[in-house]
């Protein structure tokens, strides 16, 4: 049984993967305030409530995009396991190089989104992650992690709307029919959803381009569901891309330890 902790800005994913398959995630808020005992009583009540036994984890493998969360779970996961977990940064899986001008500054997702896409398709490819923050991760056929855009996610720019603008209410995260907004509703959500459609859009398109037409695009994070329109950009659509990536460098780095 493996364990991949997947630490973004808002919650923590903890991914159970066994019989090659992911078949429990859970996730719980990211509180860079909180001791090793609150995300460790976290995950033995995950693990009490799906009748897992933790003695059955044999990798353990850790990302964090916010630093100060980063040595709490690794104590957390080396007291509860017995052993440090396999941290993911840009120098964990040797299968990738990465292209960037300061290598330690891309975010230990992103390299696991690149590991993911290359391992699974091993082509030019961009992973469009719908997170907190919007990323564009681009990778290589001869794997090279390329380089990568961020913007504003989607919920992060719902939330700059309304907290500076006093009139415009909060509304559900649909698409619209029209892009011409007939009520504050409509226009909030044509602005923000067909917006972004356009964004993503023209984002891969702009990077298939410099690739000379050759990348398959992958999509990935929590809200990479809500804009069905653009599924057909993508080849795959999976929630849980990131966690396959964390699970593909885990097993790499303990095959090639002693």
């Amino acid at each position: 049984m493996l364990l991949a902790v997947d630490t973004g800005n808002t919650d923590t994913v903890f991914g159970i993967w066994q019989n090659e398959e992911w078949t429990h995630i859970f996730r719980t808020r990211s509180l860079p305030d909180e001791s090793p005992n609150y995300f460790e009583s976290k995950l033995r009540l995950h693990f009490l409530e799906a009748d897992l036994a933790l003695s059955e984890v044999i990798i353990t493998v850790l990302s964090s995009v916010v630093p100060p969360l980063t040595p709490i779970l690794r104590t957390m996961l080396t007291n509860l396991f017995g052993e440090p977990p396999v941290v993911v940064g840009p120098d964990s899986y040797p299968g990738l190089k990465v292209e960037i001008d300061h290598p330690h500054e891309i975010g230990s997702d992103l390299v696991a989104n690149a590991v993911a896409a290359f391992t699974k398709y091993n082509r030019n490819a961009v992973v469009v992650d719908f997170g907190t923050a919007l990323t564009f991760t681009t990778v290589s056929a001869d794997g090279r992690i390329l380089g990568v855009a961020i913007a504003p996610g989607l919920k992060t720019a719902v939330k700059a709307l309304f907290s500076n603008t006093a009139q415009l209410p909060e509304v559900p995260l649909q698409l619209p029919e029209s892009a011409i907004g007939k009520n504050t509703t409509h226009a909030i959500q044509a602005g923000i959803l067909l917006g972004y459609e356009s964004l993503v859009r023209g984002m891969v398109t702009r990077i298939r381009r410099e690739l000379d037409g050759d990348c398959i695009a992958l999509a990935t994070g929590g809200l990479s569901s809500i804009i069905d329109t653009l599924h057909g950009e993508f080849v795959e659509v999976n929630r849980s891309l990131t966690l396959d990536g964390l699970r593909i460098i885990g097993e790499k780095v303990k095959q090639k330890s002693p």
